[in-house]
């Protein structure tokens, strides 16, 4: 099948141009000719620049459309740093593991060489070897009350139990603190959970009992979200990001905000303003908001916000193999520069001169960027409605229109440069909605937002899963 060289087309019509302006300067065309041809031109940028957009394959890497939706790059593996580390745990586990260490001393009586007699030979070093296993242990108590019957009154009396076991059967933080790591940790569906744990236990435990271990933790985690959201409140930014999660067949939207350690994610049927509202962090908060240029967003004006400079890097570069403005040629290094600069510098910001300077070179681009851009067609007379515009028209007026929000991070220190924060924060709800399907009801929808928010504030101060888990039920036990 034959292909169209873009190339060429676009050198083509340049030099046509070039013509035109020749034969104009030199008077050789009619003014009514003039009106035609420019005319004609015009609309030949805009097809030209709206086929090149169409052509240009959309990809991780120049657009907001996720990796698990473009085809694999291989050219990373390999190569050092491909994969991180992640981050380090604190040296803490779970209560309820127990290591059994032995040392076994093996014994050299008799040279292998020449047969001498080595037993009275002292020892003058030792080549250690380790087999480490896992033994899984299933622990049961019985704990019997005794039953009698009071020869005054003939009532029968129950010795008391211990809180912890209200019912003739009860399972510990132990088994509870695995079982909700395996949904909502490493995303294991409810069947696949059921089954591991009977293949441990011997013990079939219904799918029912899962889903109350879960909510008793969700339940138990209603005041940490609380202080949570007076914390995030409190941060001088905030990283914020949404995600669309199917919830009893229907879309529904998680909503995350992230400061420091803090991770909280919040379910809502909606994505938009209303939904923000009823969360009920933006409308209080003052500090500065970094998401990625939602509209719903800018709607707040008490607080300050900065747009995510990798969502615009990779629309540049979009921009940049489908049309090549120069405009975007010359803004992609700028920002590049800028954020370089600000992560070398000791306070995390440029100065008044650099930033002044920053600014006067942004909006000379963007100045230019206007003047290179085809027109915008009006609409049409008795039509209405928002004009249809090219990615690179709708890139060009985001940098007129939120120069602040596009330039805070080289002012403000708290303002990271993107945000990736939020979307790693977000990624793990995909996976889980990949792996195990949408959810059932919204009620364990919200638990999960919930416990997920949770447990991924404790990783980030170093905590694993399952200790994390048991704090928290003990908490409330003790509550």
């Amino acid at each position: 099948m034959a292909t169209v060289q873009t190339e060429s087309l676009r050198e083509q019509i340049d030099e046509f141009k070039q013509q035109f302006h020749h034969l104009r300067a030199n008077s050789k065309m009619d003014k009514e000719y003039l009106l035609l041809f420019k005319g004609l031109f015009m609309m030949i940028e805009i097809m030209l620049a709206v086929f090149m957009e169409k052509k240009t394959k959309k990809t991780s890497k120049n657009s907001g459309k996720p990796p698990s939706q473009t085809e694999k790059d291989d050219s990373a593996l390999g190569k050092p740093g491909a994969k991180g580390k992640g981050k380090t745990e604190k040296n803490k586990t779970a209560r309820n593991r127990h290591t059994h260490e032995t040392v076994t001393v093996l014994t050299v009586d008799v040279c292998d060489v020449c047969g001498e007699d080595l037993s009275h030979v002292p020892t003058h070093e030792c080549e250690r070897r380790t087999l480490v296993d896992l033994i899984i242990e299933k622990k049961i108590e019985h704990t019997d009350g005794e039953v009698k019957a009071c020869p005054t009154c003939s009532a029968t009396v129950t010795a008391p139990f211990p809180d912890k076991l209200s019912g003739p059967l009860q399972y510990g933080n132990g088994i509870k603190a695995y079982i909700i790591n395996l949904l909502c940790a490493q995303m294991v569906s409810l069947n696949r959970t059921q089954k591991l744990v009977n293949a441990m236990m011997g013990q079939i435990i219904a799918e029912a009992t899962l889903l109350k271990f879960v909510w008793r933790l969700h339940e138990a985690l209603e005041g940490w979200e609380r202080k949570a959201k007076r914390q995030l409140l409190r941060a001088p930014a905030l990283n914020m990001d949404e995600t669309s999660m199917r919830v009893d067949k229907k879309n529904h939207w998680i909503h995350v905000y992230s400061a420091g350690d803090l991770t909280l994610k919040c379910l809502h049927r909606k994505r938009g303003t209303q939904a923000m509202n009823d969360i009920g962090i933006l409308p209080k908060y003052g500090g500065a908001a970094i998401h990625d240029g939602l509209a719903a967003y800018f709607t707040y004006e008490n607080c300050d916000h900065g747009l995510c400079g990798s969502h615009l890097l990779r629309e540049l570069t979009f921009v940049i193999e489908s049309n090549g403005y120069t405009w975007a040629v010359n803004m992609k290094p700028l920002l590049q520069q800028a954020c370089r600069t600000v992560s070398k510098s000791k306070f995390k910001i440029l100065t008044k001169k650099e930033y002044a300077n920053l600014q006067k070179r942004y909006r000379y681009i963007v100045t230019h960027g206007e003047k290179e851009m085809p027109p915008v067609l009006s609409n049409p007379k008795g039509k209405r409605g928002k004009i249809a515009k090219s990615d690179a028209h709708n890139l060009l007026e985001r940098f007129r229109k939120h120069e602040r929000a596009i330039l805070l991070f080289a002012r403000d220190p708290n303002v990271s440069f993107t945000n990736n924060r939020a979307e790693r924060d977000l990624r793990m709800a995909k996976v889980k909605q990949k792996v195990s399907g949408c959810f059932r009801t919204e009620k364990y929808a919200n638990a999960y937002c919930r416990i997920s928010s949770y447990l991924q504030t404790m990783a980030n101060k170093g905590y694993n899963p399952l200790l994390a888990i048991q704090m928290a039920m003990e908490a409330k036990n003790k509550s």
